[in-house]
């Protein structure tokens, strides 16, 4: 069949699917060689889309909050889970494992999990992104100055590799969805047919605002044409195609955010502690035997430089050798046993072999495996050949030269790694450098010193260093597992871009902008309060409001309370806060800060909670925290304080009968000195 598209909120085929189909693309399955789907872009409209996505898409999804958006997805990964057997069973065609599928499939659903959490729990009930402080710019407070983030309001283009289908997709719609901006995905041709099942997914799920997402099937030629001031590319593929894009117009001159994860000659380091026997040493040779065989090795974050000293190479060689002849069984994916699929396609295959006769051609030697057609295990159960497949076994390469340029510049996208050795810390530093940039590094060690220079010299040439020890290495995820929470990207050859990195990656497709303004025209722009806005302290009590009825901005103006030496003695008695500035007048008077006995600090805010509460029940159902709390103005015996507590921000939840509100509290004495300042974070209910 040809493999539909999905735009405008409909599945189309190319306008002449029988045309088509002659020029079309084929794809294969990676283990038989079976024709699975064609793929065509014949008469689709890139321009049409994208202006459906800044139209459409833009209005349905601005429509809605960050945490609705957020409660979006966490449905949408739902409805994913619930189907991700029929992922798993399409992956197999492509040469995944189970596990494989696993890594792809449910680590896309995590990220969408993670974002659909991370957005209720950091992002507020808004549309607006508050970046910082209030910067006060006058010195009567009548003008302020506060970062804002607000979302692009054009399209986020995903164009994505062949080797995560759902993963590469998912994890880059999350935040995308979370910022407001609708996505089109353009998935590479080998694996594009997972993509669509996921997306088919999605959209039969009913959960999708119009316009949300759109998915092309095949080439976009002239897509780049069409972008404009706005819009987001997100690329991950080549450095060559990254370069060759990245040159044109609309990215140079027109504004488009360009941003790139691209190739990595990923590095992993043994410490001279991990002799063979250390726990080191076996999370080591363990790890590196599964970069080289999970997805085939077609990860952009596998090994494929294993560093290590220079007395250790024979170990290592010889533990990596056991490991694979013990535990690896390559053959096709749907046959009982199999540890290890083919490559995605005969072309990465031929791909593969050629940039390893490069390796060789240079010096390295082949010291695992070889570049035969392998023996595999085939649908059948049946052991033998299978030209007509993908398949390359693990294969480990030494270079005595460890600093041969093409062991850190020629990348065999699967099974593949060379060995290379070093003498001393800063020679295996100089070796992960001279990758020119990576994805990951990951090191193995116990030895402290020698991770403090490891990671030292080398995180300017990573974008994630992962260290392995006895302590870490059951509960690790792994050199080659990029998590939603932290940072995926790297810089030089890797790319330089980010994704990922939780709220991050989010704010990746919004805009910062300076915002001027009086204290009122930003309260109301922004949602939050600011001091010198308009406030009310009318009655009812705040707290006797639902959240319904609260306004930012209602305020509580409390009664004086004068503090005496007896209430200080009291309180250091009854909690055992005995520190001289509260009890030693002379210890006290020479303290630069204090001019002799001090109220506690935790006493004032004690103080300040009776001054400001409504103590009846109501619609306040609980006081959860305090935030940036500051004590400015020592009060000594003698001094009055109150309290001005105001309604900052009111953010609901979507799912519950009750939401947050954060309150700008703050004490002053009887000269209008600020003691303090603070945030009360009360649960209120609806």
């Amino acid at each position: 069949m040809i493999l539909p598209s999905y735009l405008r909120d409909g599945w189309s085929t190319p306008d002449n699917a029988d045309g088509a189909a002659d020029g079309a693309a084929d794809v294969l399955d990676a283990s038989t060689g079976e024709l699975i789907a064609q793929v065509s872009t014949t008469g689709v409209d890139l321009a049409g889309a994208l202006e459906y996505a800044r139209t459409v898409g833009q209005r349905s999804l601005g429509e809605l909050t960050f945490h609705q958006r957020a409660l979006l997805l966490k449905q949408l990964a739902q409805a994913l889970t619930e189907r991700k057997d029929e992922l798993y069973g399409l992956s197999a065609q492509a040469g995944s494992t189970r596990a494989d599928a696993w890594i792809d499939v449910d680590g896309g659903i995590g990220a969408m999990f993670t974002y659909g959490s991370k957005g209720r729990r950091e992002l507020p009930n808004a549309q607006v992104v508050l970046d910082g402080p209030a910067e006060q710019l006058s010195k009567d407070g009548s003008f302020l100055g506060r970062h804002v983030y607000t979302r692009l309001p054009g399209v986020a283009v995903q164009i994505n590799a062949f080797n995560f289908p759902v993963w590469g997709m998912l994890e880059k719609l999350a935040p995308s969805f979370l910022a407001g901006m609708p996505t089109l995905v353009k998935p590479a041709t080998p694996t594009a047919f997972i993509a669509e099942a996921a997306v088919r997914i999605m959209v039969e799920s009913g959960l999708l605002p119009a316009g949300a997402l759109q998915l092309v099937s095949g080439s976009v030629p002239g897509l780049f044409d069409h972008l404009r001031l706005g819009d987001l590319v997100a690329f991950t593929g080549s450095a060559s195609t990254a370069e060759r894009l990245r040159a044109h117009d609309s990215v140079q001159t027109g504004g488009v955010r360009f941003t790139s994860e691209t190739d990595s000659i990923n590095a992993s380091v043994l410490g001279p502690d991990a002799v063979t026997g250390t726990p080191e040493f076996d999370a080591y040779v363990k790890s590196l035997v599964t970069e080289l065989t999970a997805k085939s090795g077609q990860k952009c974050t596998a090994i494929r430089r294993a560093i290590v000293p220079a007395a250790l190479v024979e170990d290592v060689t010889a533990a990596v050798r056991e490991r694979i002849a013990s535990r690896v069984v390559l053959g096709d994916p749907r046959a009982e046993g199999v540890t290890m699929g083919p490559l995605a396609s005969r072309i990465q295959r031929e791909e593969v072999l050629r940039q390893v006769a490069r390796l060789v051609g240079a010096g390295g030697e082949l010291v695992i495996g070889g570049l035969d057609q392998p023996t595999v295990q085939r649908a059948d159960g049946t052991l033998g050949a299978a030209p007509e497949g993908a398949f390359v076994a693990p294969l480990l390469l030494h270079f005595a030269d460890p600093w041969t340029p093409e062991a850190h510049t020629v990348e065999a996208f699967g099974p593949v790694a060379s060995v290379l050795a070093y003498e001393t810390a800063e020679e295996a530093v100089a070796l992960v450098a001279r990758g020119g940039g990576s994805l990951v590094t990951s090191v193995a060690t116990h030895d402290a010193d020698f991770a403090r220079t490891l990671v030292l010299g080398s995180a300017a040439y990573n974008g994630r260093i992962l260290v392995l020890d006895r302590d870490d290495a059951r509960t690790s995820t792994g050199h080659g597992s990029p998590m939603p929470h932290l940072v995926h990207g790297g810089p030089g050859r890797a790319g330089g871009g980010e994704e990922l990195g939780g709220i991050r990656a989010v704010l990746h497709h919004m805009q910062r902008t300076a915002l001027q303004g009086s204290p009122d025209l930003l309260t109301a722009i922004t949602g939050v309060w600011h001091p010198g806005a308009a406030a009310s302290a009318e009655a009812p009590h705040p707290f006797r409001k639902s959240l319904e009825t609260l306004r930012i901005g209602d305020q509580v103006l409390s009664e004086s309370r004068r503090v005496t030496l007896e209430d200080i003695e009291t309180f250091a008695a009854f909690t055992g806060d005995t520190f001289y500035a509260h009890m030693d007048e002379e210890a006290a008077a020479a303290n630069p800060f204090f001019p002799g006995r001090v109220a506690h600090g935790y006493l004032l805010v004690s103080w300040a909670a009776g001054l400001f509460v409504d103590p009846a029940p109501g619609p306040v159902l609980a006081n959860y925290g305090l935030e940036d709390l500051r004590f400015l103005t020592p009060v000594v015996p003698g001094d009055s304080i109150r309290v001005a507590l105001t309604a900052k921000q009111i953010t609901p939840r979507e799912t519950d009968p009750y939401g947050e509100v954060r309150w700008d509290a703050r004490i002053l004495n009887q000269r209008d000195e600020l003691v303090a300042t603070y945030d009360v974070l009360t649960l209120v209910a609806k």
